[in-house]
């Protein structure tokens, strides 16, 4: 049995990738973005979460992570993933401002179509799924490994052309590793 992409070790440190179906763009509002972000903070508080390194993009965010001892780091990411998913849908539907939860003008499915759509296409899932089921953790088990996922992680938005510096991008663990004094939205155990 293949171990790449699995968690292998408990104690070990993960580059992960965590998708929206269809690659939605669902992080562009904040009340969205706070969902994922007081998750996070919630698991550094009560389950363990270590991060490290971490950006939010529009449809997916990148993190670098480990957990305390008795922490299992497969488990918290799915705990993630899973309250942000019911929280999520439920601010979707919610929301009297969204504008994308319907048919689309070009007729393109809604937004929850679409995450119904996706829902029905696996038994394992209630009515919708939010996110896709695949993490690709990978195992960082040395400094170099370590340091290349941190700059590909904080360059994801300059890459994307949001932003011509990582440390512009407020949704990234970018400001704490590359400005003085300043810090970012969420706690990190710096990897340098």
């Amino acid at each position: 049995m293949s171990t790449k992409y699995k968690f292998t070790d408990k104690a070990a440190t993960y580059f992960t990738t965590s998708t929206i179906v269809g690659w939605i763009d669902i992080f562009t509002r904040d009340l969205y973005r706070d969902i994922l972000l007081d998750s996070f903070r919630f698991c550094q508080k009560n389950q363990g979460l270590q991060m490290h390194a971490w950006v939010l993009m529009t449809n997916h965010f990148h993190l670098i992570y480990s957990c305390a001892v008795n922490y299992d780091p497969a488990i918290v990411l799915k705990n993630i993933k899973s309250y942000t998913a019911l929280k999520i849908i439920d601010a979707i539907i919610r929301n009297p401002g969204e504008s994308r939860k319907e048919c689309l003008p070009a007729g393109e499915a809604g937004i929850l179509e679409t995450f119904r759509q996706y829902g029905e296409a696996k038994k394992s899932n209630h009515q919708y799924q939010f996110w896709q089921h695949e993490n690709h953790p990978i195992l960082l088990d040395n400094a170099e490994m370590l340091e290349q996922r941190t700059t590909y992680l904080h360059e994801n938005p300059v890459r994307a052309g949001f932003v011509e510096l990582a440390e512009h991008w407020k949704y990234s663990s970018a400001t704490d590793y590359y400005t003085k004094n300043k810090k970012g939205l969420l706690e990190i155990m710096s990897v340098y």
